[in-house]
Order: C-alpha cells, then structure tokens, then sequence
C-alpha cells in the first residue's frame, strides 16, 4: 500500500479550460518549484506513453512518463531516473493530477503515491515534507492556470527572454 500526500484547490476555470491547460504537460516548469524546464523524450508528447525530462537547479534532472492518461480528468506520471527506476529516496513514485467539477469551476488533485527506501520509520520522518511539496504545486499550479504568470521564480520563461518588465 503506497503512502499518499494530497492536496487540492478549486480553480475559476471550467473543468474543458483546466483540461486544456493540464493536457500540456510542457507547463509543469511554470508551477512546480526548482524547476527550470522540460524536455520531452522522444514519441508522444501526451497521452499514455509521453515521457518528459523535467531538469531542477544544480542540473539535476527527473524523468516523468505517463502511465495512466484519462482524458479530460487526469493523470499519473511514473517518476524515475532512465532505465534506473525511481529516484531516491523513493523505491517507486507516481504523481497524480485528478480534475473534477465543482460549482461554476475545476477542483484540481495532486497527489504523490509513493514507497521510500529504509522503510516506515523513513517515510514518518519524510512525510511532512512531500506534505508540503504536494500543496505547494497544487497552489502554484492553480494560481499559474487562472493567472499565466509563473509561480516558480527558479524558471524563466523562454518567451519572455531578453524582454525587460513594464509596470
């Protein structure tokens, strides 16, 4: 049985907006912290079988593939590292994202299931903090989707390169 970290946020989209936005999995970069951008491996880039690259400050890099797809309602990425399995210090990691109505907007879930190495004792000590990460992206994301400004200050966004802020 994985251990899960969960946390979600309504959006001010409606759920076919929130699809479009989430099917694009080139925009994590723009709310999920440390990031500083993304790669697709080569095939599809979504659906069942797209996988990404997604690289973090200091040059370290995750790949992400897609091992559930359900269309206009989420997802999950297998989290890994190539042909190595997943990072430490998970045994296995999958993060989910889960749309759902609600009222006039979106509820959006994301949620990590995972098992750690070195046991329950490990993932007591770590759980408060993929706790924290877990809300964090949901809240990043939420804020990006209804806004279109980056919430990730680690990622600059190619598009704007070489612009200077008006204000």
């Amino acid at each position: 049985m994985p251990v899960i970290a969960s946390h979600s946020v309504v959006l001010n989209l409606s759920p076919a907006a929130a699809w479009d936005k989430l099917r694009d999995l080139s925009l994590a970069p723009y709310y999920v912290p440390g990031l500083t951008g993304c790669r697709f491996h080569p095939g599809p880039q979504e659906g069942l079988g797209a996988s990404r690259r997604v690289f973090r400050k200091g040059g370290q890099w995750l790949d992400e593939s897609v091992v559930h797809w359900q269309e206009r309602q989420g997802f999950a990425l297998m989290l890994h590292k190539g042909n190595a399995g997943a990072p430490l210090p998970f045994r296995q990691a999958c993060f989910h994202y889960a749309l759902q109505a609600e009222g006039e907007g979106t509820r959006i879930t994301t949620s990590l299931h995972y098992h750690l190495r070195g046991g329950r004792l490990v993932e007591r000590l770590l759980r408060g903090s993929f706790v924290k990460v877990v809300r964090q992206i949901a809240e990043n994301l939420g804020a990006y989707y209804e806004s279109g400004r980056t919430q990730n200050p680690d990622f600059i966004d190619p598009h704007l390169q070489g612009h200077t802020p008006t204000g």
